[in-house]
């Protein structure tokens, strides 16, 4: 499944709002986050060159979110980001004075955040984000988990001390049933997805993942041409586009939004040319992307800044996961979850279409940038799926770059 973007408000600028959220100001809000977190340098970019030249583009960069913060996803840099901020806000109401990252160990911080309970609903990565960030500040989480959700992924979220809520339904159902407990029990939801009236901390969600694009402009000599990211609800995909459009203009890359197709909300939504849901199907295995309902914000900035959506299949996570542990000639290994490697199928479905190619101006002269947005977040599924352990990987490529 394919669709260029033909809504209206294609290649219009940004609500104001989403412009100074997802913009330059956001992008200094969140690198203050960066400075005061231990292991926060930026996520490595290595380069495929065996890869782009066996698919026929000029080159391809790969932003390795699995590596991010210790939490092994892109999500490290939303829920745990939006719990600091709003301890920060709450903080300075209490206080009466400004407030910063800096002061989050104040024991009159501490103070206030150990009287605040941040809930949210997950299917693993945005949970555990939460879950630290909570923890980090001395508050409580409680985090809400679906049917879908492995044991090993609700074991990583609780040994943050979270509160392990499990409810029998879809991710989507899951979301309402975490809204509407919060707002009866007086917590702070902390979601990555937004309806009427709930945008703000969204926002702040998606504000977190501007570094991932901020960082990547740095990483590189020349700006990509072409970008393929994976979407659920939409969050990051939005705050790249966002943040590539605001940075770079007329100069932005073609953004191409890349989903499961039995999950594929925004294509949907992109027909329709409004918020649509698509029914519930067969899992699949793209388990963080499993969301069937699009976040309004994300649409919102997705409408103005993504030139195309597509769908790819199960069998194309798999062997994208596959292609990243086993490189070509001398590119390095890469540990991708079964939906952080979703970009690269998306990529490679696009380049096997002629008529996909020729709509997004790929050649051999592209520059693509990718992000994994996770590495293996469920081990024992990773090695079911690549036959090989994560461990293993990992190992054998520092064989190799050390040789």
């Amino acid at each position: 499944m394919f669709l260029l973007n033909t809504h209206p408000d294609h290649n219009a600028p940004l609500m104001p709002a989403d412009a100074d959220c997802l913009g330059p100001a956001g992008v200094a809000q969140v690198e203050r986050f960066l400075a005061f977190r231990d292991n926060a340098a930026a996520t490595p970019m290595p380069a495929l060159p065996s890869l782009a030249k066996a698919l026929g583009v000029g080159t391809i960069h790969v932003k390795d979110e699995g590596q991010r913060l210790g939490l092994g996803s892109f999500k490290a840099l939303g829920g745990s980001y939006a719990v600091m901020r709003l301890v920060l806000e709450e903080a300075a109401r209490h206080l009466d004075c400004e407030v910063g990252f800096a002061d989050l160990s104040r024991p009159s911080v501490r103070a206030v955040a150990s009287r605040m309970t941040f809930a949210c609903a997950t299917d693993g990565n945005h949970g555990r984000s939460v879950a630290q960030g909570a923890q980090l500040v001395g508050a409580k989480s409680v985090i809400f988990v679906h049917g879908g959700v492995s044991d090993e992924r609700v074991a990583a979220i609780a040994r943050f001390g979270a509160e392990m809520v499990r409810f029998e339904g879809s991710y989507d159902e899951s979301v309402a049933e975490a809204a509407r407990v919060a707002e009866r029990e007086g917590w702070t939801i902390v979601s990555d997805t937004s309806w009427p009236t709930y945008e703000r901390i969204p926002g702040l969600v998606m504000q977190g993942y501007t570094a991932i694009a901020h960082e990547a402009l740095r990483q590189i000599d020349r700006p990509p041409t072409h970008v393929f990211v994976q979407a659920g609800v939409g969050g990051i995909a939005a705050a790249l586009a966002a943040h590539f459009a605001l940075t770079l203009g007329a100069d932005r890359p073609t953004f191409i939004v890349v989903e499961p197709s039995r999950a594929a909300c925004l294509l949907a939504t992109a027909r329709a040319g409004r918020l649509a849901k698509v029914a519930h199907d067969e899992p699949t295995v793209m388990a963080m992307l499993e969301c069937y309902e699009p976040s309004m914000i994300a649409w919102r900035v997705l409408a103005r800044a993504a030139d195309a959506f597509m769908a790819v299949e199960e069998e194309d996570a798999v062997a994208a996961m596959n292609r990243l542990a086993r490189p070509l000639g001398g590119d390095p290994a890469i540990v991708s979850g079964e939906s952080g490697c979703v970009g690269l199928a998306g990529l490679v479905r696009a380049l096997a279409d002629p008529a996909h190619k020729r709509a997004l101006g790929l050649d051999a002269s592209s520059r693509i940038l990718l992000v994994n947005t996770e590495g293996a977040t469920d081990p024992g599924l990773y090695e079911k799926l690549v036959g090989i352990s994560p461990t293993e990987v990992a190992r054998r490529n520092m064989e190799v770059t050390s040789a």
